[in-house]
């Protein structure tokens, strides 16, 4: 790939320092992903400078008309705090045509509003739970035949926010102190779905037009207590002190009959093109010992850190990190934005 000239940005409080040197693996843990990506690009030879953005986007427009990168690497997962307004700095990349890497404005809008995917996903009859939405601010009722265990979880919030093992429950009393949790802790409506007992599987995916399917990863959950539900939570996502006191790790999936392969294959396909991804994005499904498939989610922007989920599968791929980055790149470069049907 020919050296790009390449703004990284990320949220302002996780601009990466040049050296790891001196710094605590707490404080390391906060912009590895930073960190990799853009140490990495640079050691590829491409000319990278990062850009923290808050609550503005005058520097970054001024960046943009004065330095006039070839490509901007988003890393961005909010905006002034709110999840969801991420899709309006792509927007605003596109408004002011330029190139950027991973999803579009509209596949991030559909893919973080977490009820609005799964009426889409419902509609074109792709698998996912049953599910119903209690509305922040709105007096909830428990219907009456809803069947229990389900799973409460924010509508928007992404990287477990607000999952705990509290988050499954089995009665109507724990799930009215959960929505009321999602509503008042998290600041978001609250997302109920059936819960799906089975393997946590995770599937990433590439491109624009043409799909590239990465090997289907899975989420193993050790020697965790036969009591607790086995499900992601932030606990189990992101501290490694709980992560290695039970054995919890995500690897290859292993054992997965072919029609169950073939099954996670087209669904992630189906999706990608349903939701209008572009760029890189990982989906998250269940599969129960029957072989049923369920779609929990899709991720557009998934965590790019080198040791990470997405990371890690393009390696099994054989994928290298810095040709996994580049290859990125090239698809933000190439996207068929609207723009450039009346610009080129």
């Amino acid at each position: 790939m020919k050296k790009m000239r390449t703004l990284v940005v990320m949220h302002e409080s996780l601009v990466p320092p040049e050296s790891l040197e001196g710094h605590t693996e707490k404080e390391i843990d906060e912009w590895r992903t930073e960190y990799d990506v853009t140490t990495t690009l640079r050691r590829a030879g491409h000319d990278v400078r990062c850009m923290g953005v808050l609550d503005s986007l005058t520097e970054l427009r001024s960046a943009i008309a004065e330095w006039k990168p070839d490509v901007v690497f988003n890393l961005l997962e909010e905006f002034n705090g709110i999840v969801t307004y991420d899709q309006h700095v792509v927007a605003f990349l596109e408004l002011m045509r330029q190139p950027y890497t991973g999803c579009n404005p509209r596949g991030l809008l559909l893919s973080r509003d977490k009820s609005l995917c799964k009426q889409l996903l419902t509609f074109h009859r792709i698998p996912t739970p049953l599910f119903f939405v209690a509305p922040r601010g709105a007096r909830f009722h428990v219907p009456r035949k809803v069947k229990f265990p389900l799973f409460v979880k924010s509508t928007t919030e992404d990287a477990s926010l607000g999952i705990a093992q509290a988050s499954v429950v089995d009665d109507a009393a724990k799930l009215k102190e959960r929505v009321e949790f999602i509503h008042t802790q998290v600041g978001s409506d609250a997302l109920i779905e059936e819960f799906i007992e089975g393997r946590e599987l995770y599937v990433g995916v590439m491109g624009n037009d043409r799909l590239t399917r990465l090997p289907v990863w899975e989420m193993v959950f050790g020697s965790m207590p036969e009591s607790l539900p086995a499900i992601a939570t932030r606990k189990v996502k992101w501290d490694k002190r709980y992560q290695a006191k039970y054995g919890i790790t995500t690897r290859a999936a292993e054992d997965l009959p072919p029609a169950v392969l073939a099954t996670l294959d087209k669904l992630s396909r189906r999706i990608y093109r349903t939701l209008g991804l572009s760029g890189y994005a990982r989906m998250d499904f269940r599969v129960r010992p029957d072989g049923s498939v369920y779609v929990l989610e899709a991720n557009a922007n998934p965590n790019l850190e080198a040791a990470e989920d997405f990371a890690e599968s393009a390696r099994a791929a054989g994928v290298a990190y810095e040709e996994l980055l580049e290859k990125i790149m090239g698809l933000g470069s190439s996207y068929r934005a609207e723009w450039r049907a009346f610009y080129g």
